[in-house]
């Protein structure tokens, strides 16, 4: 028996039915609803304007372009070098734009004021900083609004920005603040906007995730952003720690919102920042003029510098081996140990450090120099420049009472993750003398005439703990074979056909580039522009960009004394006013509602204290300071401008124009009723210039009680 499907007509005919539906729909008119923000397009507008226009002028070398355009030339070639300002994700921006341009990076950036040749591209180089600098003006108009103030007021802001010479200098050369600036500016926005969304909505985990990008981003840029990443932080604590107090929510929701905001803003920000140092470890992959302060590691996994020597040498150091040793330390300078023919004053074999020129855990060696034969000795006289030290030999017998004390025993610091067998180039060893137990180190002095002024090495007996400069590896190895020094020599400059594989692992490269930018440091020097914190808020320094002798055109970057003047004071007001309202509350005296008291903690927190952790932590620096360093702070400062100001005339000033109406009432009753007597020509004098002085008072504030700020939104088209 076979069953046939039963097909209903009406089924049949339901395709037939849905295509036509299709195509009805299609005649349609399509219309697309649109809220454009005209007043935020015109500014957009004017930063560009404002920013971009003319970038390309001078055609020569602007202050610390100097200083960037090493670096980018340096990225252009892929050559490896260490910036202790901060992290390469700058570098990397400010490089892109000589990608654009398809710069060479043949350039010698070696004085300001030089003039660009042909070959770079100038407005290319100065092209993305500008435009940072540019949309940083949109950025201040959004972020008033998100603080919940009017359109009227952001513009204000927006606008005090845009004309802000300073800021308007900063960001057409290839500087880095006006990077900064944008990226501090977007995280706040972006937090705030999350903050304010509706909750559940797949926006606000977007405007979360923004959030943990630019801060990560501006961290990347400098050092610095970390002052406004922390402050983000606290602001989310204090908001996270509100959501765990709402009844409302259940357990489940409020673990999800804690573990998706440590997520957003913890976790993702430090992936991003291994993520930018893996971007520039691959992309310079060359030696480079900063290789001698890395280790002996790091320098072999580059491409043309210690790689090259070191490449086909044995992995383990065996008894017999040739090595050199080269401190760990890099301080004061990369050392290596060596000997030669010149003694000490007492005649013994003189052993020094000198830049250029380190077996099983625990086993005891000899360690002879290959040109002299001399064996490393140390025994129990005082070091020439270090007294309460060892003094470090090749030992010479003159027939003395002072016996040979030679022998040393192998101690590997990182033997856990190497292992007991002494390698070369990744292990680090200590040599521990047997005789007197004093460790073979650096002293950090240097010796006189006689030892060529060179960096001298002593037996500490004292030594505790891990310290570099007690610390050696090997870098170049040979297995020798020859007990003859004219052998001997020639097998130190034979190669070796052995190829170990020694490259660290990414995260091993990180932390010892991360440290190394965290504590070698140049010598700072005074400088012509250099100045002090304080000078920052005063107005009392500027500097001088550009110096054009020919046609007699200087760049300054100064400030504008009236936007700078207005931020301090609306800094002082702002504080008045939340002492004020604080002390108030306290004696349950509410003069504004709680929603206006959150808004205006709100906007302090964000403006006030931007300024604050901006600005602040400079005073505890020890390193040449310059004006443009003050930018960042003084953009959240500006941003308080308009916020004080439409708190002052809504909540402060309402009802002045009523008073003073009506003081004037009263004042003319005085001529209308007879109720006073001018007893004097200059009463009468005073009284109708106070008239004059008040009627016009009290039409300007009638007008602009009269003024709706809010009638500056966004237009619909």
């Amino acid at each position: 028996m076979f069953f046939a499907p039963y097909v209903s007509k009406h089924l049949l005919g339901y395709p037939r039915l849905l295509f036509d539906s299709m195509l009805t729909s299609i005649k349609l008119p399509i219309v697309i609803r649109a809220e454009i923000n005209l007043v935020l397009v015109v500014v957009t507008a004017l930063g560009l304007l404002s920013r971009l226009y003319g970038i390309n002028f001078p055609k020569a070398v602007v202050f610390d372009e100097v200083y960037y355009g090493q670096f980018v030339s340096l990225y252009t070639k892929q050559v490896f070098f260490i910036d202790e300002s901060g992290p390469p994700l700058g570098h990397m921006i400010l490089a892109f734009g000589a990608y654009l341009g398809g710069f060479d990076g043949n350039f010698i950036w070696n004085r300001i004021g030089a003039e660009y040749s042909s070959n770079v591209p100038v407005w290319s180089l100065r092209l993305i900083p500008a435009l940072a600098g540019s949309l940083c003006v949109p950025l201040c108009y959004l972020l008033v609004v998100e603080l919940g103030y009017s359109h009227l007021t952001a513009l204000g802001a927006a606008l005090l920005f845009l004309m802000e010479n300073s800021l308007i200098v900063q960001s057409r050369f290839m500087l880095l603040e006006s990077v900064l600036i944008f990226f501090l500016l977007l995280a706040v926005v972006s937090y705030l906007r999350f903050h304010n969304a509706q909750s559940g909505s797949p926006v606000r985990l977007a405007w979360l995730v923004l959030t943990g990008v630019t801060c990560a981003c501006a961290v990347g840029v400098k050092y610095m952003g970390l002052f406004t990443y922390f402050l983000l932080l606290g602001l989310a604590a204090v908001h996270t720690w509100q959501l765990i107090g709402d009844r409302a929510l259940s357990n489940g929701v409020v673990l999800m919102q804690v573990v998706t905001r440590f997520l957003a803003l913890v976790v993702l920000p430090l992936l991003l920042y291994l993520g930018f140092f893996y971007v520039h470890l691959n992309l310079l992959y060359r030696s480079g003029p900063h290789d001698q302060m890395m280790s002996s590691a790091f320098q072999a996994s580059l491409e043309g510098g210690l790689a090259r020597i070191t490449q086909g040498q044995p992995l383990e150091v065996a008894y017999g081996s040739q090595v050199t040793l080269r401190s760990v330390s890099s301080k004061p300078i990369p050392c290596w140990l060596h000997s030669h023919k010149a003694n000490y004053p007492i005649r013994q074999d003189l052993v020094v450090s000198s830049p250029p020129r380190p077996v099983r855990h625990g086993d005891v060696v000899q360690l002879l120099h290959g040109m002299t034969s001399r064996l490393l000795n140390t025994h129990d006289v005082a070091a020439p420049m270090s007294p309460h030290a060892q003094e470090v030999s090749g030992y010479i017998d003159f027939n003395v009472s002072m016996p040979a004390q030679n022998l040393w025993k192998v101690d590997i610091a990182n033997r856990e993750a190497e292992q007991d067998v002494w390698k070369t180039i990744l292990s680090e060893v200590r040599l521990i003398h047997i005789n007197t137990s004093a460790v073979l180190k650096l002293s950090g002095s240097s010796l006189p005439e006689w030892g060529y002024r060179q960096l001298e090495v002593v037996g500490d007996k004292i030594y505790k703990g891990y310290q570099p400069s007690g610390v050696w590896n090997v870098e170049e190895h040979r297995y020798g074979r020859s007990l003859e020094q004219r052998e001997r020599e020639l097998e130190l400059h034979s190669p070796t056909h052995i190829d170990i594989n020694r490259n660290l692992t990414f995260i091993a490269k990180f932390l010892e580039l991360q440290w190394k930018m965290l504590t070698v440091k140049h010598e700072d020097s005074e400088h012509k522009y250099s100045s002090s914190p304080l000078e920052w808020i005063t107005m009392n320094t500027n500097i001088a960009y550009c110096l054009d002798p020919l046609f007699q055109a200087q760049i300054h970057l100064i400030g504008n004394f009236v936007t700078w003047t207005l931020a301090n004071l609306a800094l002082a007001v702002y504080v008045l006013l939340f002492l004020s309202y604080l002390l108030r509350r306290r004696r349950k005296i509410e003069d504004i509602p709680e929603a206006t008291w959150c808004q205006l903690l709100q906007a302090g927190v964000v403006c006030a204290g931007g300024w604050a952790v901006n600005y602040l932590p400079f005073f505890m620096m020890e390193k040449t300071l310059f004006l443009y360093h003050y930018l960042p702070a003084l953009t959240f400062q500006i941003l308080l401008i308009p916020v004080v100001l439409e708190h002052l005339h809504t909540h402060m000033l309402r009802w002045a124009p009523m008073t003073r109406l009506g003081l004037w009432i009263e004042r003319s009753r005085t001529f209308a009723q007879g109720r006073k007597r001018l007893r004097e020509p200059f009463q009468r004098k005073a009284l109708l210039k106070t008239c004059f002085v008040e009627c016009i008072t009290l039409i300007l504030l009638v007008s602009a009680s009269t003024w709706d700020q809010r009638t500056l939104g966004p237009e619909t088209v």
